[in-house]
């Protein structure tokens, strides 16, 4: 069994157990504590989630879980797959609260207003923290819904000023049902919101290692319902994102997809829109938003490492040394990591960070839905001005 990692208010967990209801009870044990207010959790899909969900509602009881299924787990460890890892937070220093959306094609402003109207008012009533200025949001999707962008502009705009990011949930890569977990229970075509008010310093940042070349292509015919994009520069597209990296079509796959992204600028920014697979009459189906007339930009990487790295330094030189980085960090990131012989390096790069995540199907950002980033919040020791 894993020692328990302790650092207080938080407390981190994370059991390679394959038994899920010995997992759930590892956790437990290794986050059990009479302060612990709220339980956030990432897995992997190959787990019986009906089990686990029985197992951890058992353990928990009263106290309030949620999280999510995974394309991987950022542990106290490093880097993991098989696994769950959690965050236990102590209700002395954060007030959460959680929410579940299950009408994701119908969600509403209205909808969107009651939800944090009654998130800031859970919140404010533990007096933990004013809510101004001293709250971030965490949203978990479903991360095969292709419900991200509505739901997050929604959503965004109800919450003002409070920023908002998080991540699609995954199932191993598999990419066939992805869940959310709430009250007991995990949920498909769902999403949590969650709310976080606490007295600490913190900051919700993103970024990606991507720089634009100076080829561009426009979408010239797609189905923005499905995210599947027909033609490119007006042919078919696999043909020609397949010429513009120099392959054959049959020889494209996730790998190239992680190498040789495409992006779109907005504003003086470039978010990029990952390839999800080339489809049998050779149109190709993204994990973002794509639609008519938008001109897509050929990237290339940097390293992935130093761009990470400048960013918590920065981070760190403001807010000091992290309590806990909640991380949100697109499974094609790793998977370019683990093609260039990276990934044990960025994952003690993480674990120095006290990094907790997972690996997404796509990442959430000031109401964006976007791709191929590291996304999430540095929470530090020392109490937040203002």
């Amino acid at each position: 069994m894993n020692a328990p990692i302790i650092r207080e208010p938080v407390r981190t967990a994370v059991s390679d157990l394959k038994d899920p209801a010995a997992a759930a009870g590892e956790i437990f044990q290794q986050l059990s504590h009479p302060e612990i207010g709220f339980v956030l959790f990432f897995c992997s899909a190959e787990y019986d989630l009906e089990v686990l969900s029985s197992a951890l509602d058992a353990h928990f009881g009263d106290i309030s879980v949620a999280g999510c299924t995974t394309a991987g787990e950022v542990t106290p460890e490093g880097y993991d797959r098989g696994s769950i890892t959690a965050i236990g937070f102590d209700r002395n220093l954060f007030a959460i609260d959680v929410e579940l959306v299950e009408s994701l094609d119908r969600f509403s402003l209205s909808n969107a207003q009651e939800l944090v109207s009654r998130l800031v008012g859970s919140c404010r009533e533990a007096r933990v923290a004013p809510i101004k200025g001293h709250s971030f949001a965490l949203t978990l999707l479903d991360g095969l819904s292709s419900q991200e962008e509505m739901v997050l502009m929604t959503l965004n705009s109800a919450l003002g000023s409070i920023p908002l990011f998080g991540g699609s949930a995954g199932d191993d890569i598999h990419l066939t049902n992805t869940h959310v977990y709430y009250q007991g229970r995990f949920h498909t075509q769902a999403a949590i919101v969650i709310l976080v008010s606490t007295p600490l310093d913190f900051e919700v940042f993103t970024t990606h290692h991507l720089r634009p070349l100076n080829e561009k292509m426009v979408v010239t015919a797609s189905d923005p319902r499905t995210r599947t994009v027909f033609e490119l520069n007006a042919a078919p597209a696999a043909e020609e994102y397949a010429a513009l990296v120099g392959m054959r079509v049959e020889d494209l796959d996730v790998s190239t997809f992680a190498l040789r992204p495409l992006a779109v600028r907005i504003g003086q920014e470039y978010y990029v829109r990952s390839i999800q697979r080339v489809n049998p009459d050779g149109s190709l189906t993204f994990y973002c938003a794509v639609e008519n007339g938008i001109v897509l930009t050929a990237m290339k990487p940097d390293s992935l490492l130093d761009d990470l790295s400048g960013h918590f330094d920065r981070i760190e030189a403001e807010i000091g040394q992290p309590l806990i980085t909640i991380g949100c960090d697109c499974f094609l990131r790793r998977m370019e990591l683990e093609l260039n012989g990276e990934e044990e390096t960025m994952s003690r790069f993480l674990q120095a960070h006290r990094v907790i995540g997972f690996n997404t199907y796509g990442e959430q950002y000031d109401g964006m839905h976007i791709n191929q980033t590291f996304t999430g919040v540095v929470i530090g020791q020392r109490n937040r001005n203002g």
